[in-house]
């Protein structure tokens, strides 16, 4: 299968159409099109992430995989969704939040009820 006529021909579907699929390889046309549209270069997009221009280049290559947090700062640059920058970026890079929502969860309701635990000692000790 050649690999860059299945890109090339996912770059002419309806935007819609590209949206639900994910890219096999780091998808460089979808990301220099959103950083054009902004009027960003590479160098803004590395420098925001971390990462050298060289290791920016890697990532374009498909070399180099992007952490969740990289993911999530090119969305905010890019002005995209995080799970639009990830599906761009390739199959195997996550997205952010999307492990640890159920620990942030736990952590939201442990505290909610040592809060109501609380207003409920303070109420005994007016009466």
């Amino acid at each position: 299968m050649n690999w860059n006529r299945v890109k090339q021909d996912r770059r002419h579907q309806a935007p819609d159409a590209r949206r639900d699929t994910m890219a096999l390889f780091f998808d460089a046309a979808w990301f220099d099109a959103r950083l054009g549209e902004r009027g960003l270069s590479r160098a803004v997009l590395a420098a925001a992430a971390g990462l050298s221009e060289a290791e920016l280049v890697e990532v374009f290559k498909d070399q180099r995989e992007l952490s969740a947090g990289q993911v999530a700062v090119f969305a905010e640059l890019l002005g995209e969704t995080s799970a639009d920058v990830a599906a761009h970026a390739g199959v195997s890079t996550p997205v952010p939040g999307a492990a640890d929502a159920d620990q942030r969860i736990g952590a939201l309701e442990r505290r909610v009820a040592a809060l109501e635990a609380e207003v409920a000692r303070l109420r005994a000790a007016e009466s």
